[in-house]
């Protein structure tokens, strides 16, 4: 019997590649669910393979509880403390006592609890091998055969394993068919009990960088970086590139002789153009390589913002929009940076808006007249806070001024922003949050009050706002705002789920 027990170990083991230790333990549980069927009580039992020889104990046990207990729940597993004591001084509650009780026979449970147990066992196994064998390689790009279409979704077979690549992460348009060979990102890998372990994305900037490093040598030897990409996937990407060598060009030897390694990449995105643009350090050169065949006239920089003006001559203006805004979109995704395309007359007109506006603003706040504020718009200033708190050398050096205009011109700014500051505290002091977004989890009550003095009092307000305006809160970052929209959001997502319950029982 032993013998039988080490040849069907074995034998799985071989078969399936899972560690022998895997099938050991699930013909200890098939064991253990045959001997208790024996039983007309309910008894628990546990089995112990010697793995060296296949020979098997099989031990009654019952699990030892407080002897507070007034009645023990199930008699036939379950001992109280202190008669388990009389048998094993030292034993806790909470563990078991056992006693070696008649082992069944093997082969007559062989083709039926061992048999769903283990293949059970190694589904699990098998399932944790693809996890271990992926997860290192998430990010990567892996190849794979299209092996079936399902309600728009595709399997693909990646060899020794299978992998979704959904709906929404394949290439527009692309029409995949059983049996289409195909690059994608590996996305994400996810143990679960069942479904779809592995994820892939063809719609992914990432893809463009891996299928370039794999296309162009140079790339995949570190000489040439490939340090962004953007996409609209399936019309037109940009990347950005780099040279650690003076003497390689990057953007040729990207393209390749005559355009084949751009090509090559082109076709495995379905036709997909893409744009290579030379790297800078410089955000403003940057912005203006990623716009081209576009020219640039100039550039407005607000790094407060981390926005630029671009400003274009009136011809080039629908073409560093680009179709739809494309080109402009694509710039912006891969600059980081947010860019306004604009002819030289609107941006004259935004200019003399906006100084306007400061001008207005010095006049009011700090009670000077139209020519004190017209100079210091014209020196670069435009809020309160540079007029109070740049060095006092910068204010004075304007020719006009002299040291106790300055003094004053700072005072009073100073004076105004402290009254800003106080106003603001009170407003949110005296905002009344509800209770539901007090006790909400993750909520803060300093959170609580500065949402309220916006006019987000609950919970279900909390849960209609999007991301973007609750970044208008003081201090709000975008994870923070997300993080409380969902969890405000879960309520609804609750009901839904019990609805959906409802209907599937109806």
């Amino acid at each position: 019997m032993g013998s039988e027990v080490l040849m069907v170990v074995d034998a799985v083991s071989r078969e399936k590649g899972v560690e022998k230790e895997t099938i050991f333990q699930a013909l200890e549980a098939a064991l253990g669910t045959a001997t208790r069927k024996r039983y007309a009580q309910d008894i628990d039992a546990r089995v112990h393979i010697h793995r060296d020889t296949g020979a098997y104990d099989t031990f009654r046990r019952w699990e030892v509880v407080p002897d507070e207990l007034e009645v023990v729940e199930f008699p036939d597993r379950q001992v109280k403390l202190s008669a388990a004591r009389e048998k094993n001084p030292e034993v806790q509650v909470g563990e078991f006592i056992e006693e070696p009780i008649a082992a069944v026979e093997f082969g007559r449970i062989a083709a039926q609890a061992a048999k769903q147990v283990i293949m059970q066992k190694v589904r699990e196994a098998e399932r944790e091998q693809i996890v271990n064998q992926y997860a290192p390689r998430k990010g990567e790009m892996v190849t794979g055969v299209v092996k079936r279409l399902e309600r728009g979704d595709a399997i693909v077979d990646l060899g020794n394993a299978e992998a979704l690549l959904a709906k929404t992460t394949m290439i527009p348009r692309e029409g995949l068919r059983p049996g289409d060979r195909i690059r994608a990102l590996l996305e994400d890998v996810k143990s679960v009990p069942r479904g779809p372990q592995l994820f892939l994305s063809r719609t992914s900037p990432q893809l463009v960088i891996e299928l370039f490093k794999l296309e162009v040598p140079e790339a995949s030897e570190g000489l040439i970086q490939i340090l962004a990409a953007a996409r609209d996937p399936g019309l037109r990407a940009k990347i950005a590139v780099s040279s650690r060598d003076p003497r390689i060009d990057p953007i040729g030897a990207c393209v390749g002789m005559r355009g084949s390694r751009v090509q090559a990449v082109s076709n495995e995105l379905a036709g997909e153009r893409v744009d290579i643009i030379q790297w800078s350090d410089n955000p403003a050169q940057f912005v203006i390589n990623a716009l081209a065949p576009a020219e640039v006239l100039s550039i407005v920089v607000d790094e407060e913002t981390h926005a630029m003006d671009v400003i274009v001559d009136e011809k080039q203006l629908s073409q560093a929009i680009g179709r739809g805004g494309q080109n402009v979109r694509l710039a912006s995704e891969l600059t980081g940076w947010e860019l306004n395309i604009m002819t030289e007359q609107a941006a004259q007109e935004k200019g003399q808006s906006e100084a306007q506006n400061a001008i207005k603003l010095f006049m009011d706040s700090l009670d000077v007249d139209e020519n004190v504020a017209s100079i210091l718009v014209q020196e670069g200033f435009t809020n309160l806070d540079e007029v109070a708190y740049v060095p006092k050398q910068e204010l004075i050096a304007i020719e006009e001024f002299d040291e106790d205009l300055v003094e004053e011109l700072r005072n009073r700014a100073r004076d105004v922003l402290l009254t800003r500051a106080i106003a603001q505290e009170e407003k949110i002091s005296m905002a009344e949050p509800a209770a539901d977004l007090l006790e909400m989890e993750g909520m803060d009550e300093h959170t609580a009050h500065l949402l309220a003095s916006q006019g987000i009092k609950t919970r279900e307000e909390l849960a209609e706002q999007s991301v973007d305006e609750l970044l208008e809160v003081e201090g709000m970052t975008e994870d923070r705002a997300r993080e409380l929209i969902m969890t405000a959001r879960a309520p609804w997502f609750q009901a839904a789920g019990e609805g959906e319950q409802a209907g599937k029982s109806a």
